[in-house]
């Protein structure tokens, strides 16, 4: 397992992520699994042991559930606070009142008091914004966020969800006011989802943010399960919800690269959609959800699998985006520039 700096922070996570969103049964959520807290004791008991020492869970996660669970968890196993990298979330409906919900002052205040008491702790090592907020300025989240630093209840701050030019617009406003900046950015990614790589993989690596990927299976499609011929999965978590929307014509395309390769290098087809997210540079930590101590087991070991160029030409190629206004009018105008720096360095 290695470790990697969260952004420009000190902080050193691993390049996995245990994420919890299938912890607990409530709502909406149930959808993604019914993981009770022995079973919740035995992944995280795993996840630790195998080197994972970020867990990220959300407050509207089953209504709170997961939080619960999660905090549960880490007393059962006894592991030390200082060993462990604990990462939530705020935003999402945790109440019918119109102020139960977004990224309001008194939302992230109340939010955050209410995440520290289910998850039994003292601070949060990362507070995120779970999503955009249209009807509170910008200003005023970051502001309680950053009150929320200062009070040592939180140590980082993160968003989730949010566009390239909101993130750009939140870290001019807290270079403008000193506010604590936003050390992560968590969204979705991968082989089946690139769209990241047009606005906010650039951002944040000019802007030095930590990258958190969601869903880097696409909901399941990756799993290996699916194909041309497999369509369909009794039980599984896409007859249920077909989220994240996916171009399925393209993805079976790249399944069948990496059904090719996965027998080639006598892995799995989910393995090889983890170890391409473990390539990209911008990539910091990869949270995989699981319901199984087995399903953890093959995620962990994407970790020790080496692409090389060649297979990860073959998987780029299979998974590109088409060309987009104006990304093509600026690769071909910033082309001579771009000459120009590579022709300056030293070989």
């Amino acid at each position: 397992m290695r470790y990697k700096k969260l952004g420009s922070t000190g902080l050193f996570v691993s390049e996995l992520a245990l994420g919890t969103m299938t912890f607990g049964a409530k709502d909406d959520f149930s959808v993604f699994g019914h993981v009770g807290q022995k079973d919740a004791d035995a992944l995280l008991a795993r996840a630790f042991e195998a080197g994972i020492n970020f867990i990220d869970t959300a407050d509207t996660y089953s209504g709170g559930e997961s939080e619960r669970i999660t905090g549960q968890a880490l007393k059962n196993l006894g592991i030390k606070r200082d060993d462990i990298v604990v990462a939530t979330k705020v935003f999402g409906d945790m109440g019918t009142g119109p102020n139960h919900r977004g990224s309001s002052r008194g939302h992230i205040m109340d939010g955050v008091k209410a995440s520290l008491q289910r998850l039994q702790l003292d601070y949060i090592d990362l507070y995120q914004l779970h999503g955009f907020d249209p009807a509170t300025p910008i200003e005023e989240s970051l502001s309680a966020l950053n009150d929320l630093v200062r009070q040592g209840l939180v140590r980082y701050i993160g968003v989730s969800n949010w566009a390239a030019w909101q993130i750009q617009k939140a870290i001019g406003i807290s270079k403008l006011n000193n506010f604590e900046k936003f050390a992560s950015v968590q969204a979705y990614y991968s082989l089946a989802g690139r769209e990241l790589e047009r606005e906010v993989i650039p951002m944040a690596e000019s802007e030095g943010l930590g990258l958190m990927i969601w869903s880097p299976l696409a909901g399941g499609f990756l799993s290996g399960k699916y194909s041309r011929e497999q369509t369909s999965v009794d039980g599984g978590r896409r007859t249920n919800l077909d989220f994240p929307p996916v171009n399925k014509e393209q993805a079976y395309d790249i399944i069948d690269v990496l059904k090719v390769l996965a027998e080639q290098k006598q892995t799995t087809v989910a393995q090889l959609a983890l170890s391409w997210l473990l390539h990209q540079s911008a990539v910091t930590s990869v949270i995989v959800g699981t319901k199984r101590v087995e399903q953890l087991n093959e995620n962990i070991g994407a970790t020790t699998i080496r692409l090389t160029e060649e297979d990860l030409q073959a998987l780029n190629e299979a998974s590109k985006l088409s060309v987009e206004y104006p990304g093509w009018m600026i690769d071909t105008w910033s082309a001579l520039r771009k000459q120009q720096i590579e022709d300056s360095l030293v070989k």
